[in-house]
C-alpha cells in the first residue's frame, strides 16, 4: 500500500471515495450541510430516518452527484465528541479501510485526521489514522492456495489534512505509523506461523534476519552455552522437545554510550503442549501463539530501529518448545535456575515463568535502568480481564503509570493488578526455594510474584498479554490470529521516555 498526505478542502478532492468522521449529535456542521447538497439530500434523509446517527460503529456510504469531486463519500460514526481519542480515529480508519476493501475499492482518501482530538497533535492524528489503514490491510495467507472472497488489497490511500496545516508534521506521523506497523505485522506473522515451521531455531533465524535488515546487533546462545552458564530452568522446559533451545539477544544503540539501556524480555515458547501436564485437545492448535511476548519484543526492536529512537535497548527472548516425552520434566522435579535459586515444578504447563526466570536473571548483566517483560503467561489473566486489556504488575509505580498511559494512547490498554508481599507466600515450596505455581487463587499475580524472585534491584514491570495476543474471531483492522499486541504500547512508552 502506498500512503501519501494531501491537504485542502475535503469536498474538492478528486477520489474514488472520501472518508469523513462524524461525531454523534454533530450532524449539522457546515461541512456536512455542504456535503448534503452534493448528494442530493441523501445525508439528511439518512439522519432523519436514524439510518445514520454518528454513533460509534455507524457507517453510511453515499454516491455523490455530478458536481462533486469525489465519486463516493463514506461517513464513519465516531461516537460522542467528549469521548473522542486517538484510538477512535485508529478504529474508524480500520473500519473504513476494511469496508472499502470488501467493496473492491483499493484507493480512497481518509479525512479522519481533520477531526479534532483533545491534547493531540496533527502528527499524532495522522499516525493514528495511518495505523488503522495499515493494520486493516494485514493478512496472513501464505499457505492459502485459493483465496475466495478475499478483500481487495489496498493500493493508494491518501491522508487528508486541512489547507493550513503542516504537511511535514503529518508526514512525520505517517512515517512513524509505517515503522510501528512494520513491527506489529512482523510480530503477527511470527505468531501466525505454524508450529511445524516455527521451531526455536526458526524464531532465532527470523530475529537474525530482522536485525541484519535494520542494522542492530543479534547474538544467539545455543544449548552448549546455556548448559555451561547454568540456564537450568530454561533447559528444564526444553528437555522434552527434540528441537534445540535458544536465547535470542538483541542490542540497539540509539542513545549515547553512557546511557543505561532499557531491557525488553519476551516469552518465546514456540509451541506449548503443556508438557507432562498436558493441555486439553480443544484449541491446542492455538498454542503456536505462546511466543507472542517474544514476537512483540522482536517487533518493538524492529520499529525502534526504523524510528531511530534516541535510546539504548537490549532484548532477550528465550525460545523453547514445551512437549511431553520420555525426557520431559515431571511434576515434582526441582530445577536450579541461572540465579542459583531452586524451583520445584508442580505443573509443567507453568513453563513460561521458568524460561523468563533465567532470562530476567541474565538481562541483569547489562545493568538496565528499566526491565519490561511480556508473556502470554496465565489463563487467569483472561478470567480477570477478558480480551479487553493486558495486566501490568511490577515493583515501581512510576513505571507502571507510564505504561498505563502509553497503553491508553496507543490503543493497547493495560490494567494494573497488585503485587503485595502477601502473594509471595503462595509460591513458597516445601522442598525448594520456590515452586512454579501458587494454585488457582490470584493466578496472574502469583505468576508475577514468581518472576519477581528473579528480578534484581532494577526497576521492573511485567505485562501478562494472555488475553490480548490472539483474536479468535477477528474484527476490522485485526483478522483472526496473532494481534502483535504490545508493540504499539512499548513504542509509545519508549517515545515518551526520550521526550
Amino acid at each position: 500500500m502506498k500512503l501519501t498526505v494531501k491537504k485542502g478542502d475535503p469536498l474538492k478532492q478528486k477520489t474514488p471515495c472520501l472518508v469523513l468522521g462524524v461525531s454523534e449529535g454533530k450532524l449539522k456542521t457546515t461541512l456536512l450541510q455542504q456535503l448534503d447538497k452534493q448528494v442530493g439530500g441523501a445525508f439528511s434523509q439518512a439522519t432523519r430516518s436514524k439510518e445514520f446517527t454518528g454513533s460509534k460503529g455507524d457507517s453510511l456510504l453515499l454516491y455523490a452527484g455530478k458536481g462533486a469531486a469525489a465519486e463516493r463519500v463514506l461517513l464513519i460514526g465516531l461516537g460522542k465528541e467528549p469521548a473522542l481519542s486517538l484510538a477512535s480515529l485508529r478504529q474508524a480508519a480500520s473500519s473504513a479501510a476494511r469496508q472499502l476493501a470488501e467493496r473492491q475499492l483499493g484507493s480512497f482518501l481518509l479525512g479522519l485526521a481533520l477531526v479534532a482530538v483533545k491534547k493531540s497533535s496533527l502528527a499524532e492524528r495522522a499516525q493514528a489514522v495511518a495505523e488503522g489503514a495499515l493494520l486493516a490491510d494485514y493478512r496472513y495467507d501464505r499457505y492459502q492456495t485459493k483465496k475466495p472472497g478475499r478483500p481487495l488489497a489496498l493500493d493508494k490511500v491518501g491522508l487528508l489534512i486541512g489547507a493550513k496545516e503542516s504537511l511535514a508534521e503529518a508526514q512525520s506521523g505517517l512515517a512513524a505509523a509505517e515503522a510501528i506497523c512494520a513491527g506489529v505485522c512482523f510480530a503477527r506473522d511470527l505468531v501466525n506461523d505454524p508450529g511445524n515451521l516455527k521451531s526455536p531455531e526458526y524464531l532465532a533465524m527470523e530475529a537474525v534476519r530482522m536485525a541484519e535488515q535494520v542494522g542492530i546487533k543479534c547474538r544467539l546462545l545455543r544449548r552448549a552455552q546455556l548448559e555451561k552458564q547454568g540456564f537450568g530452568a530454561l533447559l528444564g522446559v526444553a528437555q522434552g522437545s527434540e528441537r534445540e533451545p535458544y536465547l535470542i539477544l538483541l542490542e540497539y544503540q540509539g542513545g549515547n554510550g553512557e546511557q543505561k539501556p532499557i531491557a525488553l524480555v519476551g516469552k518465546g515458547v514456540v509451541f506449548d503442549a503443556g508438557g507432562i501436564s498436558l493441555k486439553p485437545a480443544e484449541k491446542m492448535d492455538e498454542m503456536k501463539m505462546d511466543m507472542a511476548g517474544g514476537a512483540a519484543v522482536l517487533g518493538t526492536m524492529l520499529a525502534a530501529a526504523r524510528l531511530q529512537l534516541p535510546v539504548n535497548l537490549v532484548a532477550a527472548v528465550p525460545a523453547v518448545e514445551n512437549m511431553p516425552s520420555g525426557t520431559a520434566i515431571r511434576p515434582g522435579d526441582i530445577l536450579t535456575s541461572l540465579s542459583g535459586k531452586t524451583i520445584e515444578v508442580l505443573n509443567t504447563d507453568a513453563e513460561g515463568r521458568l524460561i523468563l526466570a533465567d532470562a530476567l536473571s541474565y538481562i541483569g548483566r547489562y545493568q538496565p535502568r528499566v526491565v519490561i517483560d511480556l508473556a502470554t503467561l496465565t489463563g487467569a489473566c483472561i478470567i480477570a480481564l477478558g480480551n479487553h486489556a493486558a495486566a501490568v504488575l511490577g515493583n515501581h509505580d512510576g513505571l507502571i503509570r507510564q505504561l498505563l498511559k502509553a497503553g491508553e494512547r496507543s490503543g493497547e490498554r493495560l490494567w494494573q493488578l497488585p503485587l503485595w508481599e502477601d502473594y509471595a507466600a503462595q509460591i513458597k515450596s516445601d522442598f525448594a526455594d520456590v515452586k512454579n505455581t501458587g494454585g488457582r487463587p490470584a493466578g496472574t499475580i502469583t505468576a508475577a510474584a514468581f518472576l519477581q524472585q528473579f528480578v534484581d534491584d532494577y526497576t521492573w514491570a511485567h505485562l501478562d498479554i494472555a488475553g490480548m495476543a490472539w483474536d479468535e474471531k477477528g474484527k476490522p483492522g485485526q483478522p483472526k490470529g496473532g494481534t502483535g499486541f504490545g508493540v504499539r504500547a512499548l513504542i509509545e512508552y519508549l517515545r515518551g521516555d526520550v521526550k
